[in-house]
């Protein structure tokens, strides 16, 4: 599938490749058969006068077809496809003008450079059109400075383009005209248009873009210098009235279009918009008009022109313009240099001191020297934050740490120090204070967390451990926050939520939790763990249907660790997302080597999972390498998660909605111990729940003697498959039996097995039952 995947995208490149070659072969062809006509034309009329016109009409064609494929091809994004067919519009629009031009010229009997008002308003048209679509198209200016900054360089460019096109165009065309009313409205309207269109090539050149690939944006750039150049190129051509510009030059700019297109078409997704928003190029244009405008004054200073009061004017307002936008560029350096100063000693997200500030701070407050004083260091970390950033995404973790300290400063007292050292993690110092005034401090800021955080649409209980240590000038600033840490892991391990203050002793206990941690790392990486299967079997003849696979430590001087000893710390240490990788991986693996020892497949495996490995976005992927790699089908395994872990998915439900539609069943553990276990059922993609043991075990309490049978109407009434856990004596199998179950899974079966006993218990080798 994946060769065939490379294929059609290595086919579709091809197709786009070899369509390009031909839109850019046909429009040159166009292009070199106009400019070889007028070239044949300059000494005098030659041939049919139809010839000089027949390349600018035609010309249009192809770019007109590639702009509107691209409005209307869905992988572009909205203004790539707006901004292409206001292109198809101007092409459009230019050759209906072409044709027009050309009825001007030759159809009215003799040969004429005039243009009527409705050519003029056409070609006017495309201008405005293209002019539409620039200023609809989406730029990288970002700040109000740079926005300045742009105007400021476009109206530098504007005016020296204003001063030259008035030099070299429009006043010669005055002059041979006799300044007389018509010659003298149309000069300047088309003056007008191209200083709209040079505004336009400024805009884009300065501001950059964002959704237009960056080699059309420069052969469209360049076709539009190229249009409001030829202009320059009329007063040439005065003596010739069978000659006139758009002939060659509409097919010449309709070749920047046509490569434009093509490199549009190629690109596969527009560019990325916060790159081309971050990095606006240094433009050279603003200076390059400024040495045009003042090399023109020269000339004009040597020749003893007219004009040298116009162009000096002009130089002088460049000058302000050129003043003005270094004045600006100073006053947002000073500023960038404060913010600077402020970002290197500030936390960006909560403007709250950083790291380097709050040591600076603490060094300061336990100087020696002065009167003797108490200082107090508070760490505060939250409980859980990796589940909200997981399931509610980075925006409403965001928005959590930034009301988590502004409810800190408002805790602690005036002149105190609110820190952040770095993801959830804050820090205060006391100063100057007494070891109980520093946990009423403590404890206000508990306080202050309790209440609810509306986070991002999101009403969230926000649950923090904080560990004080107490010190006094002159001892080791390292020290004691190396103390409140320990402090503050101390009250994480003891359930969170909490404050405790560093005692002696503290450390052991908490580096037994660390070091446990680390083994577990090495342990995974060494191979210690090993599965235990416990069978799953059919109530009414014993027979396995299945296992649920378990997790064991083979500890090398502990012996056997059980789980409920090493699964709390792989779940605070994020080892539990290895960990469950594995167990998936040796469960599927093991699977397929029962079901190759006895020639057939046997039951399936069902595997505990928890929420980190869920909210992980590639675990759907993991699981299908899992299944790939052991050779399983996906409906021979079955992923349990429990209540608990459901509540807290988020938008991580779809990943389990992902696994189902790949064959992958889901269970829902522990079933009936959670408060909103019918809401589960709705908004679950489940197969089966699991009874929990809890209701066989209280057997006689009234009603929790009915729950068995009305999970199983419940479960039925929603078509899901009910196996009962924790199944101790035959009384309890019977009860269930009668009332209707099927599958049930406990010590009164089997407990959990080798692999090896496992694989004879499932291949009928070995009877089920104790």
């Amino acid at each position: 599938m994946l060769d065939g995947n490379r294929g059609a995208l290595t086919r579709s490149l091809l197709r786009r490749t070899q369509s390009a070659g031909v839109a850019m072969l046909g429009s040159t062809v166009l292009a070199a058969f106009a400019v070889a006509v007028f070239a044949a034309n300059l000494s005098g009329p030659r041939g049919p006068m139809v010839l000089l016109w027949l390349a600018a009409p035609l010309s249009v064609v192809i770019p007109v077809t590639l702009s509107a494929r691209i409005a209307r091809t869905a992988r572009f994004s909205a203004p790539t496809r707006r901004f292409w067919r206001h292109l198809a519009i101007t092409a459009a629009l230019a050759g209906a003008g072409a044709v027009l031009n050309a009825y001007d010229a030759i159809g009215r009997g003799r040969p004429s450079q005039d243009m009527s008002a409705v050519t003029v308003a056409t070609y006017a048209g495309a201008v405005l059109v293209l002019l539409w679509g620039l200023w609809r198209l989406p730029l990288g200016t970002s700040s109000r400075g740079d926005r300045l900054r742009v105007g400021l360089d476009a109206g530098t460019v504007l005016l020296a383009a204003a001063v030259v096109m008035w030099h070299y165009q429009a006043k010669p065309l005055l002059e041979v005209s006799g300044y007389h009313t018509a010659p003298l409205a149309a000069a300047s309207f088309t003056l007008v248009l191209e200083l709209l269109v040079v505004f336009a090539i400024a805009k884009v050149a300065l501001a950059g873009h964002v959704f237009v690939a960056r080699g059309a944006l420069r052969l469209f750039a360049l076709g539009m210098i190229g249009g409001s150049a030829s202009g320059f190129l009329q007063p040439l051509v005065l003596a010739t009235p069978h000659l006139s510009v758009p002939q060659i030059a509409v097919p010449v700019v309709m070749i920047c279009a046509t490569g434009a297109a093509n490199q549009q078409w190629k690109t596969p997704a527009a560019p990325d918009r916060r790159r081309a928003a971050s990095a606006r190029p240094f433009s050279v244009l603003p200076y390059l008009a400024v040495a045009a405008v003042d090399s023109l004054l020269l000339v004009t200073i040597g020749h003893g022109d007219g004009d040298v009061l116009v162009v000096a004017v002009a130089a002088v307002a460049l000058t302000a313009l050129v003043v003005w936008r270094q004045v600006t560029a100073f006053r947002e350096n000073t500023h960038l240099l404060a913010r600077l100063d402020h970002n290197a000693t500030h936390d960006a997200l909560t403007q709250l001191p950083n790291r380097a500030l709050f040591n600076e701070r603490l060094a300061t407050a336990l100087s020696p020297g002065g009167r003797e004083r108490g200082v107090s260091v508070a760490l505060i970390d939250l409980d859980d934050f990796k589940i909200v950033n997981d399931t509610l995404g980075h925006g409403a973790g965001d928005a959590l740490l930034v009301a988590v300290a502004e409810r800190l400063v408002g805790a602690v007292r005036p002149g105190d120090v609110v820190a952040r050292l770095g993801g959830d993690e804050f820090v205060v110092l006391c100063d100057d204070i007494e070891p109980d005034a520093a946990e009423r401090v403590a404890q206000r800021m508990i306080a202050a967390l309790a209440e609810p955080v509306v986070a991002d649409g999101h009403e969230l209980l926000v649950r923090a451990s904080i560990g004080i240590a107490d010190g006094h000038a002159g001892d080791d600033a390292g020290e004691l926050l190396r103390r409140a840490d320990i402090a503050m892991y101390a009250a994480k391990h003891d359930g969170g939520s909490n404050c405790l203050r560093y005692t002696a002793g503290m450390a052991g206990a908490v580096a037994g939790s660390a070091a446990l941690g680390a083994e577990l790392r090495q342990a995974i990486a060494r191979g210690e763990l090993f599965l235990e299967y416990q069978p799953i079997v059919a109530l009414d003849d014993g027979r396995p249907i299945g296992v649920e696979a378990l997790v064991r430590w083979a500890h090398p001087v502990r012996g056997v660790v059980a789980p409920i000893e090493f699964i709390p710390v792989a779940e605070r240490t994020g080892l539990i997302v290895p960990l469950g990788d594995w167990v998936l991986r040796e469960a599927c693996r093991q699977l397929a080597a029962w079901s190759a020892e006895h020639g057939s497949p046997v039951a399936s495996v069902n595997v505990n999972v928890s929420a980190r490995q869920l909210t992980d976005a590639s675990f759907p992927d993991r699981v299908v390498a899992a299944l790939d790699t052991a050779g399983v089908a996906p409906d021979r395994l079955t992923i349990e998660i429990t209540e608990t872990t459901a509540v807290g998915l988020g938008d991580a439900v779809a990943h389990l909605e992902v696994l189902r539609r790949l064959g992958v069943r889901i269970a829902l553990d522990d079933f009936g111990t959670d408060q909103s276990s019918l809401t589960l059922l709705q908004d679950l993609p489940v197969d089966e729940i699991k009874l929990d043991r809890s209701f066989l075990q209280r057997a006689g309490s009234g009603r929790r003697e009915a729950m068995p049978a009305a999970v199983l109407a419940l479960a039925r009434a929603v078509g899901l498959e009910v196996v009962a856990e924790g199944v101790e004596v035959q009384q309890q199998a019977d009860r269930l039996t009668a009332l209707g179950y099927r599958a049930a899974q406990g010590y009164h079966f089997a407990r959990p097995l080798s692999a090896d006993a496992a694989g004879r218990l499932l291949s009928g080798t070995a009877v089920a039952g104790v």
